[in-house]
């Protein structure tokens, strides 16, 4: 195990998947982070801790807690069994769903430079059209008013 390691995990024949701290890791922080991963510490044993409910997923639980420690930025050593860097599931199936073609057309279009951009086919007026002046005057003809019939 390497010297600078914080934790060790793997399992046991009687308490099942179980992990530890060795002593580059205080003894109070380990087992806050333990307890928190779902272990409890194992009575007559101290330093010691399993899975709380194995049978519920015990396996999956175990890797996610090296994981969740290895991301928090700890040194971990874990069995085979239970290092999820060891022992990576398959991937997983591309769904046909056109989830990948379409982020690929989009990582493709934030690819390009701005010179490769094709400018838009229509374009907003600047400023608003004045109609051309009619080349005549209109002659307006007006009936001629009477003053006679008007009374003051």
């Amino acid at each position: 195990m390497d010297p600078g390691t914080h934790f060790a995990f793997g399992t046991h024949p009687h308490h099942g998947f179980v992990a530890s701290a060795t002593s580059n890791m205080p003894a109070h922080l380990a087992h806050w982070f333990l307890v928190r991963e779902q272990f409890e510490p194992v009575p007559d044993q101290p330093g010691l801790f399993r899975l709380t409910e194995p049978e519920r997923d015990g396996t999956r639980r175990t890797r996610q807690a090296v994981h969740d420690l290895r991301q928090l930025g700890y040194a971990v050593h874990a069995d085979v069994a239970v290092d999820p860097v060891a022992s990576a599931s398959p991937p997983r199936p591309v769904r046909p769903n056109g989830l990948s073609e379409r982020r690929s057309r989009i990582a493709q279009a934030a690819g390009r430079s701005p010179q490769q951009r094709s400018a838009p086919t229509t374009s907003a007026p600047t400023v608003r059209p004045i109609p051309p002046k009619p080349s005549y005057a209109p002659t307006v003809h007006l009936p001629a008013a009477s003053t006679a019939g008007r009374s003051r």
